[in-house]
């Protein structure tokens, strides 16, 4: 065997321990998972619920979503939004103004993920403190090794973060 193909030999056997093993440990962590991220504004609660209800303008201050669009035709209130990579409808569900409300992703064959959003809001000190809690569920066993590695809060700490600046403030999530 020539030393070349003894090379991509090693690399072959390199990247499929490696799949084996993000599996592996993919397989022992559990498929659901939930996490609570808060923060605690300046802001009046109606101004906050009004930010974070407008769906259709999150793509305005959170480059987390770059796209968010009202699905015309679908049962009660659904939206369709692009971001991180992934195309994925959600469901608004139990609004609750201005105290809070729930987003669903809409299950589709073949999903990676799924899960909801709960967005609880309340008076704090002059300002308003919101609570997301997500219950999610990850699929395949090494996008659960990845959400382990990223953290279960990242995206809804981005989301809290992208939602302080829009109000001109610097405050950082805490998880819950």
């Amino acid at each position: 065997m020539s030393k070349p193909v003894k090379i991509l030999l090693m690399v072959v056997i390199v990247v499929v321990a490696l799949v084996a093993v993000v599996t592996v440990a993919g397989l022992l962590l559990p498929r659901t998972h939930s996490a609570t991220s808060e923060l605690t504004l300046k802001q009046p609660v109606d101004s906050v619920f009004a930010a974070v209800r407008d769906i259709g303008g999150l793509p305005k201050w959170w480059s987390g979503v770059t796209v968010s669009e009202r699905v015309t035709g679908a049962p009660g209130e659904r939206w369709k939004q692009v971001g991180g990579g992934n195309t994925m409808q959600i469901d608004v569900v139990n609004v609750t103004p201005p105290t809070g409300f729930t987003t669903k992703i809409v299950e589709e064959k073949g999903a990676l993920f799924g899960g909801e959003w709960v967005y609880a809001l309340r008076p704090e000190m002059g300002g308003t403190t919101i609570t997301i809690a997500e219950n999610g569920w990850i699929g395949p066993p090494p996008f659960r090794v990845v959400m382990k590695l990223m953290g279960a809060h990242r995206t809804m700490d981005g989301m809290l973060a992208a939602l302080a600046k829009r109000f001109g403030e610097s405050v950082t999530p805490v998880h819950k």
